[in-house]
């Protein structure tokens, strides 16, 4: 969630570029020279205010834009041809994400500037400048390109201002910080909460050499070296000096980790994949992606409102540490709409109350802890997750408690009611969105009521929207399965182009005998399930 002065700053800069995209056509000269001008008058205000304090959110808002050159129709190809590497933002002035991202966008190309990077920072309207928006290859909002001698590589890091410079640092030649001195090593400190620390001897060599090349192919995190055991030991203080060292660092309870494997690439981009995130990690728009993506596929999602969560936060911690790198644990903020909404429709759940889930995203199954959460109930379900052998969770809505001439099918009916069956079931699955659902219902209702007092035929509906089962996997609605009585594992799939008088005249032939007919079979069979 945005703090209040990240939402003004964001609201601030949002407006600004919307207003000041105004002015871009009476002036399509302006180039980097200008650029320039206005950012050595930003230094002499810098040099003469000093001594007034610390500037506003609004001033430095203000010198950031300067910054950030505003692209248009007519420069794009100037810019972006005219500079080695040049990184765009495409945007939309009614694009919330956009709006999010251009102050974060600005304060890395504040921290670029400062470090004298040659990386050009660059923003375009890319609804109002389609031209220059399909020059670019921009279709979505917001895009972030770094552009190097013209040829376009794609944006894969984070989207916080630090995790943006470090994305740049890393693609433009340099992927690590060297520190000489404890002074340097203090002041790096401060400013880096997550980092990965290497200690060589020497800056040579086969490990050092893997070393780089990890730094390199990382895309979030910032890689810093020494070879000095003094300055190390200010941001990792158990680290040994008789040997090359590797070492994460965060800002958490568990803030110390060491790598014990062999000293190669992969080893070690694969360490920091897995201990980059906290015991419990909290799920935000920027983090999202890439906890979907974490290479621990078995993960606890637990789900509460921030004031309902404070007193369960230190024991799943304590769980979390006994299962650290095997499972991850996230935290969702159910009052979060965005990020909570989509999981918990998995499950059916509106999150009300705090709650326990979890995906084995191996196999993609997923499970509910039904239990009260305390310590042992939660190593429990951890227990089972780890060693599968908890039973996977499928939707249903509550068992009906009437009938109608189309029996309502649910998730905990559907072995009862089709699978177990003696009759022959004609099955019709659908979901409320589906825009051919609705005519299909009617067309089976009409088929009801022609079968009507049939013996060993009846018709059912189940909406897959809420309801699931391991027999039932469909991705295409609406469906139409008949189950003949004799052979319930192998149901036939119908056509829904069928008409009335196909159907029917299928649903007689095979209602002969207790198994279907293979000639009919093979007439309106479409694939078996």
């Amino acid at each position: 969630m945005m703090t209040n002065s990240r939402r003004t700053l964001a609201f601030l800069f949002f407006l600004s570029l919307f207003l000041s995209s105004f002015s871009l056509a009476d002036n399509v000269n302006e180039d980097l020279e200008d650029l320039e001008q206005l950012l050595s008058i930003d230094e002499e205000e810098d040099k003469g205010g000093a001594a007034q304090g610390k500037p506003s959110e609004a001033e430095l808002l203000s010198r950031a834009q300067r910054i950030v050159i505003e692209l248009n129709n007519e420069n794009v190809k100037r810019v972006i041809d005219g500079n080695e590497l040049v990184l765009v933002l495409g945007y939309a002035p009614w694009c919330q994400r956009s709006a999010e991202l251009m102050p974060r966008f600005a304060e890395a190309a504040t921290a670029l500037k400062e470090m004298r990077s040659p990386v050009v920072m660059a923003k375009l309207d890319a609804e109002r400048y389609t031209k220059a928006a399909k020059l670019l290859d921009i279709k979505g909002f917001p895009t972030i390109l770094l552009f190097v001698n013209g040829s376009a590589k794609p944006y894969t890091g984070g989207f916080t201002g630090d995790e943006i410079l470090i994305w740049v640092r890393k693609k433009t030649g340099s992927p690590l910080i060297r520190l000489s001195s404890v002074t340097a090593a203090e002041k790096f400190l401060k400013k880096h909460q997550i980092h990965v620390i290497g200690f060589f001897e020497s800056y040579e060599g086969i490990e050092y050499d893997e070393f780089v090349k990890a730094a390199t192919t990382d895309n979030e995190i910032q890689f810093v070296e020494t070879n000095d055991v003094k300055v190390a030991k200010v941001l990792y203080p158990d680290i040994r000096s008789n040997k090359a060292f590797i070492g994460i660092v965060k800002s958490e309870p568990e803030k110390y980790e060491s790598f014990e494997e062999k000293i190669e690439e992969e080893n070690i981009l694969n360490f920091v994949e897995v201990n980059k995130f906290a015991l419990v990690t909290s799920l935000t728009e920027l983090n999202s992606a890439r906890v979907y993506s974490s290479p621990i596929k078995l993960q606890v999602y637990f789900f509460a409102e921030t004031d309902d969560s404070k007193p369960f936060i230190l024991l799943l911690q304590d769980v979390a540490r006994k299962y650290k790198s095997k499972i991850m644990f996230i935290y969702v903020d159910s009052s979060e709409e965005s990020l909570a909404k989509p999981l918990l429709t998995l499950f059916g759940l509106d999150g009300k109350r705090p709650l326990v889930t979890a995906f084995d995203n191996r196999i993609g199954s997923k499970y509910l802890m039904d239990s009260d959460i305390t310590t042992r109930n939660l190593e429990e379900f951890c227990s089972g997750l780890l060693h599968g052998t908890l039973s996977p969770f499928f939707k249903s809505e509550p068992i009906p408690n009437h009938s109608e001439i189309i029996e309502k099918v649910v998730g905990r009916t559907f072995d009862s009611s089709i699978l177990e069956s003696a009759e022959n079931v004609f099955l019709e699955v659908y979901t409320p969105w589906c825009i051919d659902c609705e005519a299909t219902s009617r067309q089976i209702e009409k088929l009801a009521k022609h079968f009507r007092g049939q013996e060993n035929v009846k018709f059912a509906r189940i909406d897959a929207s809420l309801n699931e089962h391991p027999k039932l996997q469909i991705d295409n609605y609406p469906a139409l399965l008949f189950y003949a009585a004799g052979n319930k594992s192998n149901p036939i799939k119908l056509s829904k182009k069928s008409s009335t008088t196909e159907l029917a005249a299928f649903i007689k032939e095979n209602m002969k005998s207790k198994t279907a007919n293979t000639s009919s079979q093979d007439k309106f069979k479409k694939d078996e399930l």
